[in-house]
């Protein structure tokens, strides 16, 4: 919401208050501020001219020369390529040495061989939106009214000299953006007075609304439900005070009858609608919901095709509008029109939310239905809206007003005491200045020794328990004047959960293996979410999703790897190890919300190790993934991991496995098939797993038992031996294990070898034993006895030979 200071000066006074001290001080208590300055801010030397003389320049078939006179004794001479310059216009010009938006510099000098003395200036090369410069001028440069006088600052006429504080509303504040909301706050902030100007509507001795038109509402759609009419007006261009207040408040000037519903939605917060009545085709305009199949061509050119949760309003039971979102074309305002429908009402807001996110309407009104409006101010609103139409186009309003569902709307009366909000602020507040402060909120307060009985206006709908009151007291009193206390009572250490400790050993685990962590959208497209799954479950579609890209909730986490990896692939980045942790949803045939899952995933592709002048690129494999699965597993204390050939789609037959803990399945690892890796575009082969890590937590954990280091030397011997080629590694170290005595701490095999001078069907294998006691240093007499025992055992069992 941009609000003017200048504008707001007229119902509370903020003349005397500096601009970034009055911004600094709202966002210490209300809001936060988004911006404050002048439009003017960095420009200098722009000022008034007219265009005494317009002729084409003999150069150019689009330059025109142009003399201007701006204030001097002698005329300008500008050199202009504006399609709409010419005699008699009063402009903007930019003098020699003049800085304009974007802090350009105009300079004196020649436009294909004519000098030109500065520049004429459009709306947007002082800084203006787009959005906001009149559609007659969008194209060329700005035309001033008649009584601004040459050489004289341009600003002034243009409200660029207002100062403008844009304030970020937060959904809770509603009433904030509205001009009038901004002075009440502003007003309880500086306690000061509050003063609002109220209609004054002048209406016809004869011509009664029932003539003209009837309405008719369900109460869950709108209440209320209200419409004046403005005969005999005159559509023409505002004036230039109200074209300035719209478009500092980011809003376009269109005409003075849409103008006035602008400028009303800005001073009350109330949106309004103008429809020209003699385009409705019908007295009877009725609210309803939508259809299955109406289609309704919105003031933007778009043909909407409305669903059956939409409000609309129709004449003739035909749709004419979008509800508090978006007006009709064919019932618009025109230059033609000569009776206006004005209609103000509260719709619903969960509707009108729905339906804009839906269509992509996100307008003034429907952010304003969608907070919340003051169902107090409605017919006020329309009055101000109905009076300022007729005066502005010379109409005549209509008597009386058709409406329905009309509320008699009270105060909110709420209970609390003095005792209670000194204790939650911990405080001292006496009940005389906390009365005080609800009087600045123009909250009239009933108190009874320490009691207070508090009516909260309508115009505060986000008010409405006790400790809203008390939070209310904290703001206005301030919080930095709260008393800094440090928390009473016993203390308890926080630490973590085993669950949340073993997540945590995870991501740890495989960030130490060589995988980044990653972290991708839990939304996706529900081809994506089914993919991947581990076990067989409904997909979770959102109602209203942000893109089409984002429509279900994530049933694996290897899809948003992917996506990652295509990501990296796109940038010439195709070396990648990706993993993440988090949760996936799977939901049950009979439940509406699906239940949450933690699981763990990653991704590989491209080269372990690129080649060097000494060895050559290692690859991404199965059995590299394989290595850093069974390394986590390992690390999370499941010792009976199991691997099985498995086909799953999506994922390479022949190069995928099941992974089991016993007979509990975990997930799989393997190759993405080629197809959907094509699918991804990723060119090179791509190898993932994913393990659910709920299942991984509640298995029962192999301990780990931690020695300390022994401070004490180690003693090594080294043995090779021939035996049979059929003796596996595996049995000469449990023989060696189990005969090497209570000092062996390691069994290192460091050569194999079969071939010249080892006799055929033999191989050669060479160990180093390692001794260690802990608590002593050995004697190497001890050491000779035990490795003695294992050569024994190796020539018993295998008829090993001892070389």
């Amino acid at each position: 919401m941009k609000v003017s200071t200048k504008w707001l000066n007229e119902y509370v006074p903020v003349a005397d208050l500096e601009p970034l001290a009055l911004a600094e001080k709202i966002e210490r208590t209300a809001v936060e501020v988004a911006s404050t300055g002048k439009l003017e801010d960095g420009l200098k030397k722009i000022v008034v001219g007219y265009t005494l003389d317009v002729k084409d320049h003999p150069n150019s078939d689009h330059l025109h020369i142009c003399q201007v006179d701006i204030g001097e004794e002698e005329p300008s001479q500008i050199v202009c390529g504006a399609p709409n310059i010419k005699a008699g216009q009063k402009v903007i010009v930019a003098l020699p040495n003049s800085r304009i938006a974007g802090n350009v510099k105009i300079k004196r000098g020649k436009m294909r061989g004519e000098v030109s003395e500065g520049m004429i200036c459009a709306l947007q090369e002082l800084g203006f939106s787009e959005s906001v410069v009149p559609k007659e001028f969008a194209d060329g440069i700005y035309v001033l009214p008649e009584d601004a006088k040459p050489g004289e600052p341009v600003f002034g006429y243009l409200g660029m000299d207002e100062t403008v504080i844009d304030l970020d509303i937060t959904p809770n504040r509603g009433d904030l953006l509205s001009m009038r909301g901004a002075a009440h706050e502003i007003a309880a902030i500086y306690d000061r007075e509050v003063t609002l100007p109220v209609p004054n509507v002048i209406e016809s001795a004869t011509d009664e609304i029932a003539d003209h038109v009837t309405v008719s509402a369900p109460e869950e759609l709108a209440k209320p439900y209200m419409m004046r009419v403005i005969k005999d007006v005159k559509v023409k261009e505002s004036p230039m005070w109200l074209q300035t207040r719209l478009w500092n408040a980011g809003i376009r000037p269109l005409n003075n009858i849409v103008d006035v519903t602008n400028y009303i939605l800005l001073d009350y917060g109330q949106p309004l609608h103008a429809f020209d009545l003699d385009k409705l085709g019908s007295k009877q305009v009725v609210v309803r919901l939508a259809k299955e199949g109406e289609v309704l061509v919105t003031l933007d050119g778009e043909e909407r095709k409305l669903q059956p949760n939409d409000i609309v309003i129709t004449a003739n039971d035909v749709p004419v509008a979008l509800a508090g979102t978006m007006g009709g074309l064919e019932t618009e305002i025109s230059d033609e029109t000569t009776t206006v429908a004005l209609e103000a009402a509260v719709f619903d807001g969960h509707r009108i939310r729905k339906t804009s996110r839906r269509e992509n309407l996100h307008s003034e009104a429907s952010m304003r239905f969608e907070r919340g409006v003051d169902v107090a101010a409605v017919r006020e609103a329309l009055d101000a809206a109905a009076a300022m139409i007729a005066e502005l186009g010379e109409g005549q309003v209509v008597k009386g007003v058709a409406s329905v569902n009309e509320l008699e709307t009270t105060p909110a009366k709420i209970k609390t005491s003095a005792s209670h909000i000194n204790k939650v602020l911990g405080t001292e507040l006496t009940v005389e200045q906390i009365q005080a402060i609800f009087d600045r909120l123009g909250f009239e307060t009933i108190v009874a020794a320490d009691e207070l009985t508090v009516y909260v206006p309508t115009r505060r709908w986000d008010i409405a328990i006790e400790a809203d009151l008390v939070e209310e007291v904290a703001r206005i009193y301030g919080y930095d004047n709260l008393p800094t206390t440090l928390p009473a009572g016993q203390t308890t250490p926080g630490s973590y959960t085993p669950a949340q400790k073993l997540i945590r050993q995870a991501r740890q685990t495989l960030e130490a293996t060589g995988l980044d962590q990653a972290i991708s959208y839990g939304l996706t497209t529900e081809e994506k979410a089914k993919r991947f799954a581990l076990e067989e479950a409904l997909p979770t579609n959102l109602d209203f999703p942000m893109s089409s890209e984002h429509t279900a909730v994530r049933m694996n986490l290897i899809s948003g790897l992917l996506d990652d990896l295509a990501y990296n692939a796109a940038r010439k980045v195709n070396d990648v190890a990706l993993y993440e942790q988090g949760r996936v949803f799977f939901r049950d045939e009979d439940q509406t919300r699906p239940r949450e899952v933690e699981h763990i995933a990653g991704a590989v592709t491209g080269l372990v190790s690129d080649a060097n002048w000494n060895t050559t690129k290692q690859e991404v494999d199965f059995f590299y993934l394989k290595g850093i699965v069974a390394n986590l597993l390992h690390e999370l204390g499941v010792t009976n991991e199991s691997y099985q050939a498995v086909a799953m789609p999506d994922m390479h037959p022949g190069r995928t496995a099941a992974i089991y803990a016993g007979e509990t399945y975990l997930g799989f690892i393997g190759e993405v098939h080629p197809n959907t890796a094509k699918e991804y575009k990723l060119k090179q082969r791509v190898y993932v797993f994913e393990l659910d890590l709920q299942k991984v937590i509640e298995l029962p954990k192999a301990a780990k038992l931690y020695t300390p280091v022994s401070k004490y030397p180690s003693i090594t011997r080294d043995i090779a031996l021939a035996v049979s080629a059929d003796v596996t590694n595996q049995q000469i170290e449990d023989c060696i294990r189990k005969n090497g005595g209570a000092f062996l701490k390691d069994i290192k095999l460091f050569d194999v070898y079969q071939g010249e001078h080892i006799m055929d069907g033999f191989k050669s294998l060479a160990y180093t034993l390692v001794y260690s006691d802990p608590n002593t240093t050995l004697q190497d007499e001890a050491v000779t006895k035990a490795f003695e025992k294992v050569q024994a055992k190796l020539v018993e069992e295998f008829e090993a030979d001892i070389r």
